[in-house]
């Protein structure tokens, strides 16, 4: 199933493969990119930048990832 950019609203928890939390999404940031929340208790307070296309499910108000946890934290980007 293909992941849209209308299946991903604010406030969804992001999970990696492993299913361990890796943060709340704050919005989608272009048609790519979805920014995490800076307020959760991964983001370091800071907001951090994942692709659209790490996401490999959209279960009710999880996104799960491709990636595991631990591996989706190494390679995000953080937004300014």
């Amino acid at each position: 199933m293909m992941i849209t950019t209308s299946d991903i609203q604010p406030g969804m928890e992001v999970t990696g493969a492993d299913d361990k939390h890796v943060g709340k999404v704050d919005h989608m940031d272009g048609a790519e990119a979805i920014k995490l929340a800076r307020q959760d208790s991964t983001a370091d307070g800071k907001h951090h930048w994942i692709p659209l296309k790490w996401v490999e499910s959209v279960e009710g108000q999880t996104l799960k990832l491709r990636l595991s946890a631990a591996d989706a934290m190494d390679q995000w980007q953080d937004a300014a």
